[in-house]
């Protein structure tokens, strides 16, 4: 569909708008048809220059950020979600989906510091709760409120005062945590797996001690945290 300049092209052009949006704070960055590329500063929408972009530029720019297989699940799903790393710049979360038969892209910054229980206000009694050896900890909540955070924060603090194996199950990883007093397994799907189903069918066989799964959007997927919960 394009040969490999244009899109290691488009590729630098993402990779520059995605700097600019980290050198000004903003949190996302948006790329859609008729309209300039613009980062959301302050809860504000900030044009990055003048430049409408085509519907064929949206697409171009959209899959020079995918890898094959992400492009062949957005050709056959419409949506795709997955996570970029900028060295020395910052990891980011993208969502490619359809709107009006035209392609858009949502593109999130994620930060490389994992937050702390102060600064995120999360209550004391969440620590003691991390440390127990058996149960299932749900955490629940709107775009935005501060989930994927909280969940951060919680596995930092086990990582970080218990030995053991914790192993993530995302779509994509988010935060990268390095191994501290636990050793850390990152298994993102659609990258480390073929599925959730495919990477949660042997979590148990991998010896963990805190198995923490990014999303439950199905009855498969909710069997499985059960089960670990009872194991």
């Amino acid at each position: 569909m394009y040969n490999a300049e244009l899109l290691e092209e488009a590729k630098t052009f993402m990779f520059h708008m995605l700097t600019k949006v980290v050198e000004y704070g903003g949190s996302d960055l948006f790329i859609t048809a008729d309209f300039p590329p613009s980062i959301k500063l302050q809860g504000l929408m900030r044009p990055l220059g003048q430049q409408i972009l085509t519907p064929e530029k949206t697409k171009l720019f959209a899959y020079s950020l995918m890898n094959e297989k992400q492009r062949q699940e957005f050709e056959n799903e419409w949506e795709c979600n997955f996570a970029i790393n900028i060295p020395e710049v910052s990891r980011f979360r993208v969502n490619v989906f359809k709107q009006q038969l035209q392609i858009g892209m949502v593109i999130r910054t994620i930060t490389s510091e994992i937050p702390t229980f102060q600064k995120l206000k999360l209550p004391e009694s969440l620590k003691n709760v991390m440390m127990e050896k058996r149960g299932l900890i749900l955490v629940v909540g709107s775009t935005g409120s501060g989930k994927s955070t909280s969940l951060a924060a919680m596995i930092d603090h086990r990582n970080e005062n218990s030995a053991g194996h914790i192993i993530t199950v995302e779509d994509p990883v988010e935060y990268v945590h390095k191994h501290k007093k636990s050793m850390i397994t990152h298994r993102e799907v659609g990258v480390d797996c073929h599925t959730w189903h495919h990477a949660l069918k042997n979590t148990l066989r991998q010896a963990p001690d805190v198995i923490l799964i990014g999303e439950i959007r199905d009855t498969e997927t909710m069997e499985h945290a059960i089960a670990f919960a009872e194991t």
